[in-house]
């Protein structure tokens, strides 16, 4: 885009024509430092004041796709002896690497709705990525946050819910970063689909930013997250790794950012635009589309310097934000030396991968597994969700003869790491496929799990591998007096296909012939028992229709010890807690929204015309009957809901935020002479190894389009909504506190996830919204106190002409429940004046 032009379009939504213009913000605002982030900002300054221009500049540019051990590798500091950062995926374990853990993806971990677990599985996290020698995590993942079910890359994040993905990425955060490892949270923002994710605009109103997709990162921000990843698709018909908006204003000035921005990888498309726009950081330092290995920062950046297209203070910025999250998290007393390659797993090989130089050991196959697996198996099985459960069919009890049944079951025959990146569907499904992924340790399947629990318990065992041998299945069914039947549908990263799909699911059907499997198995066993492991929602209410189907599990992608999980669940060792994190529709239609698969254009158009409407709130809405709401989750026991208080908090108005930042700072002399930037004489250049040096001291004629006001380092405006991380600190004032008793009626001692719902009211806003929810196990007859804080962003929707957070004049009404569509209490909430 022209930067300096407005980005305008229209959305027709709703009937009427909506207009949303992101206009250009500039300058990109410094880092300043605030809660949590003082003393780090300290260290960071004066780290700062030390260093040349061409070390600056080293620590913003990454040294090119596998130049060095890490997917990703910035440059070093040879002259102090600091060494480069290291940036690896992935978000469920250490990529690339051996002896590390695969932990649940995100959208099982979100399916826990346990801030306990959360943080314990972003600590464990942390530390494998740490013993490991890297100090960027990238991960967690709320983007995309799953706007269509079909989005291939759903399963990373924590699902569609706005306020339960907020809470799952701010534990993990604090969990990585209690490690020591710097956590990258992405994919900031709106990359909400795999086809054209390079080039698609995502365009939408100012509210639906604020209200939905903005709302998880800035809990991100708030939980001191050290950087962010701005993704590959435009917004508004702006890349969003250029887009000063989204960067500067939105990140930056109104959620406080302190940390850095970081590239996708390849996801740059300019240079002195990206860096006025608020980029900080480029991955993997190539620039995006350029022939050979050139960049646009690197060499070309220091020219940038030097030219006076970039100020100083901006390229101070850059780097103080790198070294101020390094700092936070105590990178400098727990750093050491990285053990592994990304590149190969051979103990021995070139450490300069691209190049093939630098021979050395660069496998030392540290395991930092820990006793990580028993948290796995923990999660996998809290994070399953109980979907029917018929006359008591689980748990399995004294049962004969078990009859398993389907692929997914079963273990991959070329092993759980036959296929790179998982881009298969061999076997059980565990995880999705791309860059999300790690190799694993080992791999439990169900067939293995459940034949070892029959061994114990002296059941006869039929174990039939195939989808496709009906005949062998139904006679297995007819045969057993419970049949557990498996199917699976898989999803994934959009730079390849599996079985025709480009990452995003073609439809929401079951793989490999799963619902034909799933009919025959109950058409001869009235005792059938069905298991999904998905990325997703599927369609499914033919299964939960039929009688024949006792009970439904949906296991989600529960990592490597994912049979023993789920044997836990069926055999009663673990009462389900499991709530779903997404809507379950009776048809792909039901969600309002879909997949943009064919276009002629570079660079696609999709309009989010459903606004703030994205699953159950569409559902809700429309008034579309789910065949499982989201929240839901049935337990081996029940629960009483009772006491409904409310209390309102003398806290005051909310004050928006005023005032001015102070200037921007410049830290250590800028050498103007690009005679001193060349390439010293003698130095032996890597091959395709990015470096900061210029050609030669002869500087070419800049043909950069600076912004208006991109230079201005004098104090700026603080917006209303603004405030050091996280955005104006009286957003996160209890204005009410919430409470109910929570009753465990049943037999058996389990968990239950008390829900939150909020109603704005007004004839524009959902229904209702999540705005709270809590774990509490309970014994038999035990009772037990819910308590919800309700904040004044709770309780508001954004204005767009005030920009800013507001409570609307409209009735407010708080519901306790056990899902989204099972309010169990209710009371009206006066409106704070």
């Amino acid at each position: 885009m022209r930067i300096s032009a407005a980005v305008v379009f229209f959305l027709a939504a709703r009937g009427r024509a909506q207009l949303a213009t992101f206009e250009p913000y500039y300058p990109s605002p410094w880092g300043t430092g605030g809660p949590g982030w003082d003393e780090a900002y300290e260290k960071a300054r004066e780290f700062v004041r030390g260093l040349t221009l061409l070390e600056k500049v080293n620590l913003t540019t990454g040294t090119g796709n596998q130049a060095d051990l890490c997917t990703g590798n910035t440059g070093s500091v040879p002259r102090i002896g600091f060494r480069h950062l290291c940036l690896q995926d992935g978000p469920v374990g250490v990529r690339y690497t051996d002896l590390n853990s695969v932990f649940p993806a995100g959208i099982s971990a979100a399916a826990t709705w346990s801030r306990s677990l959360l943080r314990k599985r972003g600590e464990a996290l942390g530390e494998e990525f740490g013993g490991k020698g890297i100090d960027v995590h990238l991960g967690p993942v709320v983007g995309p946050l799953g706007r269509d079910p079909a989005g291939g890359r759903n399963f990373e994040a924590f699902g569609p819910d706005p306020y339960l993905s907020g809470v799952a990425v701010a534990e993990t955060i604090i969990g990585n970063q209690n490690a020591g490892v710097v956590a990258s949270v992405k994919h900031y923002v709106l990359n909400e689909q795999e086809h054209f994710r390079s080039g698609i605009s995502s365009n939408l109103d100012d509210k639906t930013m604020h209200e939905v997709y903005l709302w998880p990162f800035a809990d991100a921000v708030r939980a001191g997250v050290g950087s962010v990843m701005c993704s590959y698709n435009q917004i508004n018909n702006s890349y969003a790794c250029e887009n000063s908006y989204v960067l500067n204003k939105l990140l930056k000035s109104e959620l406080g950012f302190q940390g850095f921005v970081v590239s996708d990888w390849g996801a740059q498309h300019s240079g002195v635009e990206s860096a006025l726009a608020g980029l900080d950081m480029t991955m993997p330092g190539e620039g995006f589309g350029a022939e050979g290995y050139s960049t646009y920062w690197g060499g070309a950046l220091t020219e940038a310097m030097l030219r006076i297209d970039i100020p100083q203070w901006r390229l101070d910025d850059m780097v103080i934000r790198i070294m101020a999250a390094f700092y936070k998290v105590g990178r400098d007393t727990k750093q050491i030396d990285i053990n592994y390659s990304s590149w190969t797993n051979e103990t021995e090989g070139p450490r300069y991968w691209a190049a093939k130089m630098g021979n050395t050991t660069v496998n030392q196959h540290v395991d930092v597994q820990g006793k990580h697996g028993e948290l796995i198996r923990e999660m996998g099985a809290k994070a399953t969700v109980l979907l029917k459960n018929i006359d008591k069919a689980l748990p399995l009890i004294e049962e004969t003869v078990i009859a398993v049944i389907g692929e997914d079951a079963q273990d991959n025959p070329d092993g759980p790491n036959g296929c790179v990146d998982r881009i298969c569907n061999n076997g059980t499904l565990a995880m999705g496929w791309g860059s999300a992924t790690a190799e694993y340790p080992y791999l439990i399947s169900p067939a293995t799990a459940l034949e070892k629990q029959a061994t114990e318990d002296g059941t006869a065992f039929i174990n039939v591998k195939s989808n496709f041998d009906l005949e062998a299945a139904k006679s297995a069914a007819r045969n057993a007096s419970v049949a557990i039947v498996f199917a699976n549908a898989d999803a994934g990263e959009g730079y390849t296909t599996l079985d025709g799909n480009f990452g995003d699911r073609n439809n929401l059907t079951l793989w490999k012939g799963g619902d034909e499997l799933i009919q025959a198995v109950a058409s001869e066993n009235s005792n059938t028992v069905v298991v999904i492991h998905s990325v997703g929602p599927v369609l499914i209410d033919h299964i939960k229709t039929n009688p024949n189907v006792s009970a439904i599990v949906w296991a989600g992608l529960p990592g490597q010890e994912s049979g023993n999980s789920l044997v836990d669940v069926l055999y009663g060792k673990v009462n389900p807690q499991g709530r779903t994190p997404f809507t379950w529709g009776k048809d792909a239609k039901d969600w309002g929204v879909e997949i943009l698969v064919n276009s002629t254009s570079r660079e696609p158009q999709q309009d989010f015309s459903e606004g703030v409407f994205i699953d159950y709130r569409y559902f809700d809405q429309k008034e579309i009957e789910p065949s499982f709401e989201f929240g839901f989750g049935l337990s081996y026991t029940n629960f009483n809901y009772s006491g409904l208080t409310t209390e309102l908090q003398d806290v005051g108005p909310y004050v928006p935020a005023s005032g001015e930042t102070s200037p921007a700072g410049m830290y250590g002399f800028q050498d103007t002479d690009p005679r001193n930037a060349v390439t010293p004489d003698g130095f032996e250049k890597i091959p395709r190894f990015i470096y900061p040096y210029i050609n030669n001291a002869t500087l070419p004629d800049s043909t950069a389009n600076i912004p208006e006001n991109s230079h201005n380092r004098s104090a700026q405006p603080i917006l209303p909504a603004g405030g050091p991380s996280g955005g104006n600190p009286d957003l996160y004032k209890v204005l009410y506190v919430v409470s109910a008793d929570i009753t465990n009626i049943g037999e058996v001692a389990g968990a239950e996830i008390p829900q939150l719902y909020l109603s704005h009211g007004g004839p524009t806003e959902p229904k209702a919204v999540l705005r709270g929810f809590d774990e509490i196990f309970l014994d038999p007859g035990e009772t037990k106190k819910v308590v919800f804080n309700l904040t004044y962003r709770d309780l508001s929707n954004w204005d767009t002409e005030a920009q800013d957070w507001r409570v609307t004049e409209y009735p407010k009404t708080a519901y306790v429940g056990a899902s989204s569509r099972d309010f169990r209490l209710q009371a009206e909430l006066p409106i704070p004046k």
